[in-house]
């Protein structure tokens, strides 16, 4: 996994005064400046702030009550996917909130720009001399003292009362950037290829060195190529990390003979998102998600998604414009799988639930969100000190599906970085309820107090992870990472959703309640190995679901006969 953290192991107090405003309620505060970071003094009075509003959804209750609704096998509304107009409908604010909002913008001599198909959130900008008047806040200069990343940032910020109940947040305030955005997937010694034709058996060298090969022995993946157009898989990219067409065509002709070495990836740009096919450009990240999907799901389209640094989001860093860029098309992809992520703790709760409730969305829409779940195994995106386990974002969301990665063959065993655990943030979604229950009771005492015992559980599912082979600027490079296991696993469901499509029948869509449900039998069960960090084990594999490679990884062959084909 591509991570960004902030290191939050000792944080420190700031007391700063605040202008007083009339009829105003504090909506989100932060009691301690994030370790790493300083106070460097106020915000100069006439520095433009580039601020964003999420107004308070209209019904998302009753959404989610629908997503659940087509993604459960056992409901007879399964697979009835909602059309965009009526997760619009749902999620779109109310017009007395919209009302509000504006009468309150146009009293300050604001006016705001409509950032989200569905009309919940608006961007603005506003001098910090009156965002402090009109938030009660104190905007003030923040310097990570590693990096020397600047961020105008405040402690805390109010609302008027009557907008309570109508503008969700304010964004960028209370949450702080990260100022080692998205480290490098962990980089391997190449080992000699050795010879993969032997297909009766998995070849020795998969024990050592993964390719696509190794991938189709070990899961069963099909070499037949996928049959329908309308089936696609969309590859996200940012941080300008370009995937390479040139090094697309090397790999396929060194690992995948029997298709084109031709075959290429479409490409979609948003934030002034660029693709530079100047192989010293080349991105790890891009060209291992795109390599794995386009040579491991044969025949699926395959689109990478470039973001670019424009953000609209803020510090999410384009998170929540790419959902936005696919709920606004009438057909988005069937599966959009994510490489990157971050400790759930580096933003404040009501943005992490808006991040997440744009994932329900988009599930709704019938279509699978993937996110790799991280290196740090217990100690979040990547090792770090820590006392308590640090659970990931956005793996701790319960509307998407999280996986990690496993080492090894005959059998396969937990790869040590796997990130997994429990989220403080969300609750326990029901459908993990009885596995998490099992396992919890399986581990006893063993590091209580270190993690949320009543949080959404993570990874869902896991592949394998290490020693991958990939091309990077016409040389083979060996990675590791979560960011191995999560398009790997984005192609199995692309190749099942080709079946299911062919058949008439609509895609797995939002995918944890059917893995959970008759999709679990499909899944070899991982049992040994563990996630250590924060000077611990981490968590031990168990049999049945556990918070290091989740239920397991797939049998081809049994999740396409779970999903009825």
């Amino acid at each position: 996994m591509v991570a960004t953290s902030l290191f939050v192991a000792a944080l420190i107090t700031l007391a700063v005064g605040k202008p007083m405003s009339r009829n105003l309620k504090v909506h989100e505060a932060r009691e301690e400046i994030p370790d790493g970071f300083s106070l460097q003094g106020s915000a100069a009075p006439d520095t433009t702030l580039k601020l964003r509003i999420a107004l308070v959804q209209s019904n998302f209750a009753e959404l989610e009550q629908k997503l659940y609704d087509v993604s459960t096998p056992s409901s007879p509304n399964y697979g009835a996917h909602l059309s965009k107009e009526e997760v619009e409908q749902l999620v779109a604010p109310s017009a007395d909130s919209v009302d509000a909002v504006n009468a309150w913008l146009k009293e300050n001599d604001l006016s705001a720009q409509t950032i989200s198909p569905a009309g919940d959130w608006l961007a603005f900008e506003v001098p910090v001399s009156k965002a402090n008047e009109l938030f009660d806040a104190d905007f003030s200069v923040f310097t990570h003292d590693q990096t020397g990343l600047e961020a105008i940032r405040t402690m805390s910020y109010s609302i008027p009362a009557e907008l309570q109940g109508h503008l969700d947040l304010v964004h960028p305030t209370v949450t702080f950037p990260n100022p080692n955005s998205h480290l490098p997937v962990v980089r391997s010694p190449i080992k000699a290829s050795q010879n993969l034709t032997s297909r009766a058996t998995i070849p020795a060298s998969c024990a050592s060195t993964i390719t696509p090969a190794c991938l189709q022995d070990i899961y069963g993946i099909p070499t037949t190529k996928a049959t329908q157009s309308s089936n696609k898989l969309a590859v996200s990219g940012f941080i300008d990390q370009f995937a390479n067409s040139a090094d697309l065509a090397t790999f396929l002709k060194k690992f995948r003979t029997d298709i084109s070495s031709t075959t290429t990836f479409a490409l979609q740009t948003l934030d002034g998102g660029s693709n530079s096919q100047s192989g010293s450009q080349a991105g790890v990240e891009a060209n291992l998600d795109i390599q794995y999907t386009v040579g491991l799901a044969s025949g699926v389209p395959v689109t990478f998604i470039s973001v670019g640094d424009n953000f609209q989001d803020g510090d999410l860093e384009g998170f929540l414009d790419i959902i936005n860029f696919l709920l606004a098309e009438s057909a988005p992809p069937q599966v959009l799988t994510t490489s990157y992520g971050q400790n759930e703790n580096t933003i404040s709760v009501k943005l992490a639930n808006q991040l997440c409730n744009a994932y329900a969305q988009l599930g709704a829409r019938g279509t699978s969100i993937l996110f790799a779940s991280g290196d740090g195994g217990v100690s979040g995106s990547q090792s770090s000190s820590c006392s308590k386990f640090v659970p990931t974002f956005p793996s701790g969301c319960p509307f998407m599906t999280s996986v990690g990665a496993t080492q090894g063959v005959n059998p396969e065993t937990a790869a040590d970085f796997s990130s997994g655990g429990f989220s403080n943030y969300f609750g326990i979604p029901s459908y993990q309820a009885t596995a998490v229950k099992t396992y919890l009771t399986a581990l006893g005492t063993t590091n209580s107090g270190k993690f949320n015992t009543s949080g959404r559980a993570f990874p869902d599912v896991s592949t394998q992870g290490v020693d991958f082979e990939i091309v990077v600027d016409g040389r083979t490079e060996g990675v590791d990472g979560t960011s191995c296991a999560s398009p790997t696993f984005a192609a199995i469901i692309s190749l099942v959703n080709d079946q299911l499509i062919a058949a008439g029948k609509s895609p797995l869509g939002f995918l944890n309640p059917f893995l959970y449900s008759t999709g679990a039998s499909a899944f070899t069960d991982i049992t040994s190995g563990s996630n250590p960090g924060c000077n611990t084990n981490g968590f031990p594999a168990k049999a049945g679901w556990d918070p290091v490679t989740g239920l397991g990884t797939p049998n081809f062959a049994k999740l396409l006969a779970a999903a009825g084909v």
